[in-house]
């Protein structure tokens, strides 16, 4: 018999409704740095980062300024961040997004989160999907050195699943997880819940492209996540 493949799900904005947490967070916090910054960053530019880990986000938004101010300018979105996530309800998983992931586990196939979030944020993920016991593992930032495109982030998870990249499928919802996933050998399902156009996920190289994770789980046995039960 094939041994049970993995479903690699990424979390904020595929999950957990968060995306434009963090561009407000973003935002609020270069804001407070504007003292010293010489131009704006607008939200779009924000939004098109998200996804993408922290220094290159920063790296794109900031420039040259990058080095000086990327510490604190971390400091205050986790800060900010923190503050938006506190308010009950805020902070939510997507309708259909546990029962998809339940789904996965139901059917033999293994589950992980595959996120870069510090001990902090991943303990809030956690504690909003309520999903650890159908999990097989989760990664964090501590497993990765360098964060999506790059990847870091799927092969760390593709450990934890014990499988190799011909017997996985990641789910996620920007440019960014697409790539990454290529890099590692990985097919990814894309829903279209972090911002991105059915048109450039599609272009980025996604198998398949959802509307969330209701529609996936809707059409789950006909999806490219079949491949792994």
């Amino acid at each position: 018999m094939t041994s049970p493949g993995a479903v690699l799900f990424d979390i904020d904005g595929t999950l957990v409704d968060s995306t434009y947490l963090h561009v407000h967070a973003w935002q609020r916090a270069l804001a407070d740095l504007a003292d010293e910054l010489d131009h704006t960053v607008d939200a779009w530019r924000v939004h098109r980062g998200i996804g993408m880990g922290s220094g290159l986000l920063l790296a794109e938004l900031l420039g040259d300024a990058a080095d000086r101010l990327g510490d604190r300018a971390k400091e205050r979105h986790e800060h900010h961040y923190g503050t938006l996530t506190s308010v009950p309800g805020l902070q939510r998983p997507f309708d259909g997004a546990r029962d998809l992931v339940r789904a996965v586990a139901e059917r033999g196939a293994r589950t992980v989160l595959a996120t870069s979030a510090g001990p902090a944020e991943l303990g809030e993920l956690r504690e909003v999907l309520d999903l650890d016991d159908v999990l097989t593992g989760i990664t964090s930032a501590d497993d990765v050195e360098q964060a999506k495109p790059e990847p870091d982030l799927v092969h760390a998870a593709l450990e934890v699943a014990g499988v190799p990249p011909g017997r996985a499928v990641m789910v996620g919802d920007t440019g960014w997880d697409v790539e990454a996933a290529a890099r590692a050998g990985v097919p990814c399902v894309a829903v279209l819940t972090g911002g991105w156009r059915e048109a450039e996920l599609r272009e980025a190289g996604a198998a398949a492209v959802y509307r969330d994770a209701a529609a996936l789980l809707a059409d789950l046995d006909a999806s490219p996540l079949a491949r792994t039960w």
